[in-house]
């Protein structure tokens, strides 16, 4: 009887320890796939050769996109103008932006890096943001004038701003060696994050809010990418109010400066 017992006891144990080994792995939580469209390539593709179907292409699939970067970027005219595509064309003309669009198009053949790590970050963010609506994001080339522009929505990001922080025209046209720092690819997720989030904020008091954005960025990003002293006080006073929703943070009803 004793021996029985035995058997039984190891039977069950073999057949406990079968299920224990072929229990599944708890699945990692999807990643919701930010996809990057290319605007600039339509955009470089009719601004070096004047190509008729790329300008088409661009007021027809990216009228949005189109009308954000005449009127609020570049500021050269309104898209209703009879002119203006006459006018879009000719500005970018100039010997020192054909070069810029060529290297654009050089050093940002493949966006697989940013797609990736954008998506990662987003997803991240909506974790501590779990209201938070995605932006639809794109690519474009706006003569250095902005790095992310954000609106209606969208998410642009200006590749001529992340060339490297050795670029020869960073250099030519005057930029600090601190702004040239962030003017790497690098910095293109950190600063959609960052841009992003201050949209989603923007009636907040900006010299209060922007320590915390940038506290958020690093959190999302897992990686210091901004440091001072502000963002010091700000992660201090999430240590000790751990309980404090990141949304409650930055509505700006702290106030940490």
């Amino acid at each position: 009887m004793r021996y029985f017992y035995l058997v039984a006891f190891i039977v069950m144990a073999a057949c406990i320890g079968c299920q224990l080994q072929l229990k599944p792995a708890p699945e990692e939580p999807e990643v919701q796939k930010v996809q990057i469209e290319r605007y600039d390539k339509i955009e470089v593709e009719y601004l070096t050769s004047g190509d008729y179907g790329a300008l088409q292409q661009l007021n027809t699939d990216y009228p949005v996109q189109t009308r954000m970067l005449i009127e609020n970027v570049l500021r050269i005219g309104h898209v209703d103008d009879s002119d203006i595509n006459a006018k879009f064309y000719d500005f970018y003309q100039d010997s020192t932006l054909q070069q810029l669009l060529v290297d654009v198009q050089i050093q940002f053949e493949s966006l697989g890096d940013i797609d990736k790590e954008l998506s990662s970050a987003f997803s991240r963010l909506r974790e501590i943001l779990p209201q938070m609506a995605y932006p639809q994001v794109y690519t474009q080339v706006t003569a250095l004038d902005q790095s992310i522009v954000v609106g209606n929505g969208m998410l642009g990001i200006s590749l001529d701003k992340y060339l490297g922080s050795d670029h020869p025209l960073y250099l030519r046209f005057g930029y600090s060696e601190r702004q040239r720092r962030m003017m790497s690819r690098e910095y293109i997720v950190p600063d959609c994050i960052s841009f992003y989030l201050l949209s989603l904020y923007e009636g907040c008091d900006v010299r209060q809010l922007m320590p915390k954005i940038q506290y958020v960025v690093n959190r999302v990003m897992d990686r210091k990418f901004f440091d001072n002293e502000e963002i010091t006080k700000v992660e201090k006073y999430m240590k000790e109010h751990y309980q404090l929703s990141v949304d409650s943070l930055l509505k700006d009803s702290v106030h940490l400066i």
